[in-house]
């Protein structure tokens, strides 16, 4: 089978690799097994030296880097050397706070003296998505290899060269053979890989299928796991929100990653009072993006990352409108080569819509009305996913208050739900299990062992 460099600005294939035959894959799994034995060893000096390096060298090929996740998935590009430096921030912060997080932590018994120490498990292996190549493989590979655990990617389809890169990246930096290494295989060689008894741990970041799957493999063989999954982040205005700020973080939480980022903002819930005012101003801001070529500055909207998930948001949008929903602006394909869809914000979305309670993953808004506060939080949260929200308002005490009723791993107020090194990621419901990034995310993987020193003449 073929795995192949596709750019979505004009559907042109650019580059095929082969996939890695069963004994290329088995003798990988050897050697990180083998390269797990030394690692485990190193002083959290050492490895905070290589991750160090690893940014570094991130960092000074932010262009080319940037440029090569522009050409497999169509990220604008300033966007992607956005990816970069956050990716590089990631292993910067845990080489920095990794020792810190793992430390020994010093417990009080009634008797004696105790601890909890931290050491690594193992094998991991992570399957990672192509809407953010970098940086979803930064916040899983970074925290574990400061733990000593060693790294088996497989990444998506869409972005081998951005998952050969990285391991380059590795090399490059002195890692040892072993330590980090991509895998170019299909999704279904992956959750099989997971029955390997070398491998210790699973993480994911995709679909809830691709999700379900690799999770029953691990709970089969007990193995842990983590998991991202899909997300429709409501996105609440109040009436007491500045309108015209809070449209300028609507149009950025909606087409951020050419909307195709599970954090998205995609569920507009506007309560009546300002709902004619936020519609209208949002509508005509979404109308004045430019769509066009990603590699160019002044694009706004860059194409999807593929013809098929072009082709499946638009028949999502086709399926709204026969379920009753109202498009209020675009709804179609733009008219050029290239896997392009136009600027879209659909209403009159009913509970019985088709659409409803499914994940759009593209420039695609929903809006919804709402009489009050109260409404509002229970449409939030009427949805079979909890990654992410966002609040509107200028009364911040009432935004947590609001934020505590929303069933999401995250809730921001006054801005787009976000990421960054030291914010711990992650949801609940159908958007997944544990976390990522923070001290958090430094905690998944680990072997939290008691060690406890008794007298000989302590009670039993």
């Amino acid at each position: 089978m073929s795995i192949q460099t596709i750019n979505p600005a004009t559907n042109k294939v650019i580059k095929s690799f082969d996939e890695m035959t069963d004994s290329t894959v088995d003798s990988a799994v050897g050697k990180a097994t083998k390269a797990f034995d030394d690692w485990k060893h190193t002083s959290y000096e050492v490895r905070a030296k290589l991750l160090h390096k690893v940014a570094s060298l991130m960092r000074a090929k932010k262009e080319s880097l940037a440029q090569m996740i522009t050409l497999e998935m169509g990220k604008l590009i300033a966007q992607a050397e956005g990816e970069i430096l956050l990716s590089a921030d990631i292993f910067d912060y845990y080489a920095t706070h990794g020792a810190t997080f793992l430390a020994d932590k010093v417990l009080a018994p009634e008797h004696g003296t105790a601890l909890i120490r931290y050491s690594p498990i193992g094998v991991l292996f992570g399957v990672e998505p192509w809407n953010f190549p970098f940086y979803q493989v930064a916040r899983f590979a970074a925290p574990n290899i400061m733990i000593g655990n060693t790294i088996l990617v497989k990444h998506a389809s869409l972005v081998p060269q951005c998952g050969i890169a990285i391991e380059e990246l590795f090399l490059e930096a002195g890692s040892p053979k072993g330590l980090y290494t991509n895998l170019l295989i299909s999704g279904k060689r992956a959750s099989a890989l997971v029955s390997d008894k070398r491998i210790k741990g699973v993480s994911l970041t995709g679909s809830e299928a691709a999700g379900a799957s690799l999770a029953s493999e691990a709970g089969k063989y007990l193995k842990k796991s983590v998991l991202e999954l899909g997300g429709s982040d409501a996105f609440i205005i109040l009436e007491d929100a500045d309108i015209d700020k809070t449209v300028d973080w609507a149009i950025i939480g909606r087409i951020n990653n050419n909307g195709e980022c599970c954090i998205a903002s995609k569920r507009f819930i506007a309560v009546e009072a300002i709902a004619d005012e936020f519609l209208k101003k949002f509508t005509d801001k979404m109308a004045l993006l430019k769509v066009g070529d990603p590699m160019h500055k002044d694009t706004d909207l860059g194409p999807l990352s593929s013809e098929d998930a072009a082709v499946q948001i638009v028949q999502q949008i086709d399926r709204a409108v026969k379920g009753g929903a109202k498009i209020i602006l675009g709804g179609k394909r733009v008219d050029s080569e290239g896997a392009f869809v136009q600027p879209t914000i659909l209403t009159n979305i009913q509970s019985d819509n088709p659409v409803y309670y499914e994940e759009l993953f593209g420039p695609v808004a929903t809006f919804y009305r709402v009489k009050d506060e109260q409404a509002a939080i229970e449409l939030a949260n009427d949805s079979p996913f909890g990654l992410g929200g966002s609040i509107f308002t200028q009364d911040i005490a009432r935004g947590e208050r609001l934020a505590n009723q929303i069933d999401t791993g995250m809730v921001f107020i006054n801005h787009p739900t976000w990421t960054q090194a030291d914010l711990p990621f992650g949801g609940t419901k159908g958007s997944g299990y544990g976390r990522e990034l923070s001290e958090l995310g430094i905690d998944e993987f680990v072997n939290k062992k008691l060690i406890r020193v008794s007298n000989l003449d302590d009670p039993f």
